[in-house]
């Protein structure tokens, strides 16, 4: 089994519309799953973000829809960090079917790193910049 992705679950039949295939906020819930596991591989865990007064937040999200999920399918989500800057990050998800390995969408994000009690972008933390340059490192390789 693999390790490295960041969402792993299943189509529930709830989670379908009337065409049969799931719906697209759900697409989006699971990609936003994601977030918060690439975020905490970064060190943007929750304690962090709580301890720290920090936060982080999607200014940009692109999605492309390539396949059909239904109810039942496993879905994986891989995710590639591909920029850092000094308060934002630009990364991307994959999500495949996990049975047959078709990629059934793609989702583009910049988050940026904010300041929640000044309610505005500030810098990464250095430990932070870091990880994610191990990561951007990784996944030009």
């Amino acid at each position: 089994m693999e390790t490295d992705a960041t969402y792993r679950g299943t189509v529930y039949p709830w989670q379908c519309d009337h065409v049969g295939h799931m719906n697209i906020m759900w697409y989006v819930g699971k990609f936003d799953e994601a977030n918060w596991n690439l975020f905490a591989r970064l060190g943007l865990t929750p304690s962090y973000l709580r301890g720290s007064g920090r936060g982080m937040a999607a200014v940009q999200q692109n999605i492309t829809y390539k396949r059909e999920l239904l109810a039942g399918d496993i879905v994986e989500v891989k995710s590639r960090l591909l920029e850092i800057r000094d308060k934002s990050i630009r990364f991307v998800h994959e999500m495949r079917n996990a049975e047959t390995g078709e990629i059934a969408a793609t989702c583009e994000f910049v988050g940026v790193h904010m300041d929640r009690e000044a309610r505005k972008s500030t810098a990464f933390a250095p430990a932070i910049r870091e990880a994610a340059m191990r990561h951007l490192e990784r996944a030009m390789a």
